[in-house]
């Protein structure tokens, strides 16, 4: 993992997509989400039509980490077109960067030996990828619409109002996924988590049994809570 100048999450990430079979879809997602929270813009006269158009990245329930490869794909195809970035409301510097971040990755793969496989169809492979690298990250819903951190546990949220920190996809159908792995925490009025992404609980095992055990997710059959019970702080 030292040959790659990234936050050792992300490198592990990249690492375990060798594993899974989409290590082209990882360095996609690592490379965006190494650029921060400066893709999207909301031009006070047009936030309807931006939001608009950053919720057709996030259709399906896909999670957020999914939502900026859809977003890096669907620029790729355009033969990164500036337009295209104009229409959809995002930065065209911050697409800029993270396709020279990927480009860098891309090499570093071929130095460490690890090929390039395309996935884009096994969303649960990417997902266990993610998760491979972000695993100590994972929290569980409560009835209260917030969430436990599984380990050192303190209570985090979904944030539904400010689009700086909300995971969107989720907040569409209103019926929070019970269990989640997360970028990382911002702090403002709460702990809030950034980029936010469904995983099956067992996963957590799976992957990383030095640290969690089955006692850790015994209790949470990877079902969504009943409609309504759930809900996204407003805060």
């Amino acid at each position: 993992m030292a040959e790659f100048p990234l936050d050792p999450m992300l490198s592990k990430m990249i690492v375990a997509s060798d594993k899974y079979k989409c290590s082209d879809e990882i360095i996609s997602i690592a490379a965006m989400l190494s650029i921060g929270n400066s893709i999207f813009y909301r031009p006070k006269d047009k936030q309807v039509h931006a939001d608009n158009a950053r919720l057709n990245f996030h259709m399906g329930n896909v999670g957020d980490h999914i939502a900026l490869l859809k977003v890096y794909s669907s620029w790729k195809e355009t033969n990164f077109s500036t337009q295209w970035c104009y229409e959809n409301y995002i930065q065209v510097r911050s697409m800029k960067r993270a396709r020279d971040i990927r480009d860098q990755l891309e090499g570093l793969l071929e130095r460490v030996e690890i090929e390039l496989v395309s996935s884009p169809n096994d969303l649960d492979a990417i997902k266990k990828a993610i998760t491979s690298g972000f695993f100590p990250n994972s929290a569980r819903l409560q009835k209260n619409g917030s969430y436990r951190t599984v380990k050192h546990p303190q209570t985090v949220h979904i944030h539904q109002a400010r689009f700086g920190t909300v995971s969107l996809n989720f907040l569409l159908v209103q019926v929070l996924p019970r269990w989640v792995v997360y970028h990382e925490l911002v702090l403002t009025t709460k702990e809030y988590m950034r980029q936010v992404t469904e995983l099956k609980p067992e996963w957590l095992v799976e992957i990383a049994p030095h640290y969690y055990q089955l006692k850790d997710v015994e209790d949470t059959a990877s079902k969504k809570m009943p409609r309504g019970e759930g809900r996204a702080s407003k805060d």
